[in-house]
């Protein structure tokens, strides 16, 4: 009996040293360390609450950055180590920056997230009337199931420009006293054909419209009666016709608040996970990084939602052009500097979930509450659409996590052929630059819910705070 346990206790040594922990890392974590997610993660909750576009979360990291002392760039300037500097790309995507002891000369440090959510931007023409109601026309940003979003509770977020330059935020829906809007569902009784159909031609996306009001202007009965009444009360509250939604940037988003969920308050639901849960660990890292080696880039940019396209999203030049003016400060030349250069690209992955266990593959999934997730590649089927970081790259980044005792765990997004989505990771490769995604494992991604773990979002902005200070 001795010697059997013996053998035992041999061999289960040995799969410790050899074998890779799946444990939850609570189990590997001290309560001081979980006390200090939970505590990271109330703060990161009010970001959630006031940061629902790109707008606002472009808004509230250079509020964020100034109060911490960071100013905006000035390019006919020179900078120190440990200057502090932010770039405002057209208040939808913003860049901070802290001068590193040696410049740009070894490369520079890229932390990169993207700031846009799936949502429901209102059409240029939006409102009309239709059977004594006004509704809003929408077209769907990114990646939804389009039969999640009736009749969940939405608030209208965004800009009105005006032909004068002046530009009004809209904001109406988060607080108590505000309307709330909806799209509409059919009932149950009446929706025989509806729910034959598959999933995908369920709802049409024609079919999203915002339900916005329902009591005429006046009693005489006139056409377009209760839109002149919603399009006066919009005159009333902001001074615009019908003629401003064209200039204006204008979305549906859900309006409830970020909560602790579960009985345990372990986790987060909310909106909008879907980066902001990695591009608030990236901005914090960044304010809190002192004076590094190298030069830390943070990009919160825009468009990843919808393929990065735009002058601002990741497919545009405006990182790059920063990086070649502070190279050219310091006498490089940007090429140089990018072959040199490392990049966590911080975005999500899937979580696994056991309900739909089918999606999965368990021995290269991700897991709730197990630590930061690197993604080694995305993509679809063949490892299509994806970069593909470097052994050796993988290996520093290991390195670093391990030697700083940040939880961390490697993934594939799902099944080889069950699907498959990108990161901005690929354009930052095509840049030369070393680049490996890193970030949230999320569960339900990209509905008007998410759900991520306290203490994984923690160990994410670890990650990202470590690799800024190596």
């Amino acid at each position: 009996m001795s010697k059997n346990t013996d053998e035992k206790s041999v061999s289960e040594k040995l799969k410790e040293k050899l074998f890779r922990s799946t444990k939850n890392g609570c189990y590997k974590v001290s309560e001081d360390e979980i006390k200090k997610a939970d505590e990271f993660c109330e703060d990161y909750k009010d970001f959630l609450n006031k940061a629902k576009i790109e707008r606002e979360a472009t808004a509230y990291a250079i509020a964020a950055a100034e109060k911490a002392g960071f100013t905006e760039y000035d390019r006919t300037k020179t900078y120190s180590a440990g200057d502090r500097v932010y770039v405002n790309n057209r208040n939808q995507a913003v860049m901070l920056a802290v001068i590193g002891k040696n410049g740009t000369h070894n490369g520079v440090r890229l932390g990169i997230a993207h700031i846009d959510s799936p949502r429901l931007d209102l059409k240029p023409n939006p409102l009309y009337e239709a059977n004594d109601l006004a509704m809003f026309k929408t077209h769907y940003y990114g990646g939804i199931k389009k039969y999640q979003w009736p009749t969940v509770p939405l608030a209208l977020h965004g800009v009105i420009a005006l032909k004068d330059g002046k530009c009004i935020d809209v904001n109406i829906g988060e607080n108590d006293d505000d309307p709330c809007f909806c799209v509409t569902d059919l009932l149950p009784h009446l929706a025989n054909e509806q729910m034959s159909k598959v999933m995908t031609k369920a709802f049409d996306g024609e079919q999203l419209n915002v339900l916005i009001g329902s009591r005429p202007f006046s009693r005489n009965e006139e056409s377009e009666n209760v839109k002149l009444n919603i399009m006066n009360i919009l005159f009333e509250k902001y001074g615009i016709t019908e003629d401003d939604f064209v200039s204006a940037d204008l979305s549906m988003v859900p309006a409830d608040k970020a909560r602790d969920l579960g009985f345990d308050r372990s986790m987060i639901a909310s909106y909008g996970h879907d980066d902001r849960v990695c591009a608030y660990p990236v901005m914090l890292a960044a304010i809190n990084t002192d004076i590094p080696e190298s030069t830390v880039i943070t990009v919160l940019t825009d468009r990843e939602e919808i393929g990065s396209d735009g002058n601002t999203g990741m497919r545009s030049t405006y990182m790059i052009d920063f990086i070649e003016d502070l190279a050219k400060a310091d006498g490089e030349e940007v090429r140089h500097i990018m072959a040199k250069s490392t990049c966590l690209s911080a975005d999500v992955s899937a979580a696994y979930d056991p309900t739909y266990s089918s999606a999965f593959e368990t021995n290269n999934s991700a897991y709730i509450n197990c630590g930061t997730v690197i993604s080694k590649y995305t993509g679809s089927g063949g490892k299509y659409s994806t970069s593909d970081a470097s052994a050796e790259y993988m290996a520093q980044v290991r390195r670093l996590l391990d030697d700083k005792k940040v939880l961390f765990q490697t993934c594939e997004l799902g099944k080889v052929d069950g699907g498959g989505g990108g990161t901005i990771a690929k354009f930052v490769a095509n840049l030369n630059a070393d680049v490996v995604d890193l970030g949230v494992p999320v569960l339900s991604m990209h509905s008007p819910m998410e759900v991520v773990s306290k203490l994984d979002v923690y160990m994410t902005y670890r990650a990202l705070y470590e690799f800024y200070n190596a």
